[in-house]
């Protein structure tokens, strides 16, 4: 009878959250009895009522408490005392796939596991690799959402993620005024607002130059002492740390995640991104990965070696891919869309942290070692907005800037400006090489294959240490820079002297044996992937993009005020 009573009065609760509706409740997590019972009768031999199934994430407390979220009927809600800064998870937890639509409130920060920063800490907690602490999994379809960008996820060294979503089920993790927008009949949030939770940050045990090795990367015997470098959105009851020797370190999976509408800028300056990886090693497996309308960068790239393969960026309002600190990962298959009027670098890559700091015998020895930033990039598309100054949240518009002692691998690339009206007071340009990475190209050590360039502004106008310019010396490497002007649609629609993209939206690269650069056919060298096109995706291939994107393909857009799909502003 007691456990009925109990059950009931749960029953009776839940009724009465619903009807005071969950937007404005914040419930402090419970422990409670979960169980239904759908055979108990009253007094009167009549059927009583079963409690609701509560579907919520759950961990178990050092108390031995069951710590669950609140259910409203459709969405889960958990307050800071489930979890925030301050108080992290410190156990395996697993976020469901909720019926209908439901979605699960975080009125806090999501921190997994702890984070530490010395050795002597890490030793007494057992945390030497991905997998020794708590691991967060999040099934196919779920969505989590946050109410403030001064709250964001964080999932510390030792720990691990695992978002494995499917195309027809991708995972979302954006903020409350999304999903309440969705759910209106009216929008009532910008397409490309952004700020609206902070963002995302993974850290791993992966190298990073920011710390002092000894051995070499030839050598395999990178070795370090207390490498504890602070990640961005350290301070305060934030703080975290990245950084090690290990790049086959393993922080878990994404696949088919998805994140929307992110940006902050904490305490000590630093600026949230979309996604922030902060010494991942290449044993995480990132596959069919999006960031959409944010801030700061869509994903930077702290050393490590994570590998990512199908990217998504759009509306990104500062980098799309940014690179830092020694990464030597690859991303594979990379589609860039951005803004209109906004949005910096589809790359910025650097190859050295706190470079200008360093002498020359420093930037020397980081390179001589092997870990200044060495990544390869296949198969990027980046459509970008040759925009100014006066509309850029943070710089004006550009394609590739590769600075400060990066050695990349560049193959098979499209880059493409033409579709907007380029800003004559701004250098909107294809490509920039500065300071040491111009010697880099110089000694062979910066490679681009097989790509062509469609800008207005094709580079900055630097030049080599011998004089070559980087035009000449890019040109000289197998691409091709089109003769652009302003406005040149690079479709057969708008300019059969130049016919590069195709498809609606025009985001498909024309193969590449009927593409057509300055009137003929290209003169840069055939693709070295051995596919048909260069690029990030044709039309005769699998649309790597298509079903779980958001803001590309219709019927996973924005609306209007009337409730039609926005198309992407080239369209």
């Amino acid at each position: 009878m007691n456990s009925f009573r109990n059950k009931l009065a749960i029953a009776t609760m839940a009724a009465f959250l619903v009807g005071c509706g969950s937007g404005d409740i914040k419930v402090n997590p419970v422990t409670q009895d979960n169980s239904t019972d759908n055979s108990v009768n009253n007094s009167n031999n009549t059927s009583a009522p079963a409690a609701e199934t509560n579907p919520c994430a759950f961990y178990v407390n050092d108390a031995g408490q069951t710590i669950q979220g609140s259910f409203d009927g459709l969405d889960c809600d958990y307050a800071s005392t489930f979890v925030d800064a301050g108080n992290n998870l410190t156990r395996d937890l697993t976020i469901p796939e909720l019926d209908n639509g439901g979605v699960h409130v975080f009125r806090g920060s999501l921190f997994v596991g702890e984070s530490y920063d010395n050795d002597a800490a890490l030793a007494a907690a057992g945390i030497t690799k991905g997998g020794d602490g708590p691991v967060l999994t999040i099934e196919a379809g779920a969505t989590l959402a946050f109410t403030s960008n001064a709250d964001f996820m964080i999932i510390n060294r030792g720990s691990q993620i695992f978002a494995a979503g499917t195309a027809a089920k991708p995972i979302t993790i954006t903020s409350l005024s999304d999903v309440e927008s969705s759910r209106a009949a009216t929008p009532t949030l910008a397409f490309d607002a952004v700020q609206q939770w902070g963002g995302m940050v993974i850290n791993g045990f992966g190298v990073t130059n920011k710390c002092a090795y000894t051995g070499s990367v030839a050598g395999d015997d990178l070795a370090t002492t207390d490498c504890h470098v602070d990640a961005e959105g350290a301070a305060g009851l934030d703080e975290s740390q990245y950084g090690g020797a290990n790049n086959n370190d393993n922080s878990g999976r994404l696949e088919y995640v998805r994140v929307k509408h992110t940006g902050a800028q904490v305490a000590n300056g630093d600026e949230l991104n979309g996604i922030s990886f902060g010494g991942v090693g290449s044993n995480t497996t990132v596959n069919n990965l999006q960031v959409y309308s944010t801030y700061d960068d869509g994903i930077e790239m702290f050393g490590g070696a994570v590998n990512i393969n199908n990217y998504v960026a759009v509306y990104a309002r500062d980098d799309s891919l940014d690179i830092d600190e020694g990464y030597s990962g690859t991303v594979t298959n990379a589609l860039i869309i951005q803004a209109e009027s906004d949005g910096n670098s589809c790359i910025e890559a650097d190859g050295i942290g706190s470079y200008s700091s360093l002498s020359d015998a420093q930037i020397a020895n980081v390179i001589a070692q092997g870990i200044n930033s060495r990544p390869v990039i296949n198969n990027m598309t980046c459509i970008f907005s040759p925009n100014s100054a006066a509309t850029a949240t943070h710089d004006p518009g550009a394609g590739f800037r590769f600075r400060e002692g990066i050695f990349p691998t560049v193959n098979d690339a499209l880059v493409i400006s033409a579709f907007g009206t380029d800003d004559p007071a701004s250098t909107n340009y294809c490509i920039r090489i500065d300071n040491r990475s111009q010697q880099a190209a110089q000694d062979g050590d910066l490679d681009i294959n097989s790509s062509i360039f469609s800008c207005v502004d094709k580079t900055n106008g630097q030049s080599l240490p011998n004089g070559t310019t980087v035009e000449a010396f890019v040109t000289a490497s197998g691409n091709q820079f089109a003769t652009t002007v302003t406005d040149d649609n690079a479709t057969a629609a708008s300019n059969t002297a130049l016919v590069l993209l195709e498809g609606t939206p025009s985001i498909y690269s024309v193969d590449y044996a009927t593409m057509v650069v300055d009137g003929a056919a290209p003169t840069s060298t055939a693709p070295v992937s051995g596919k048909s096109y260069i690029g990030a995706l044709s039309l005769g291939a699998s649309d790597w993009t298509a079903g779980w994107t958001y803001g590309i393909h219709p019927g996973s857009r924005a609306r209007d005020a009337s409730g039609n799909d926005l198309p992407l502003w080239f369209e």
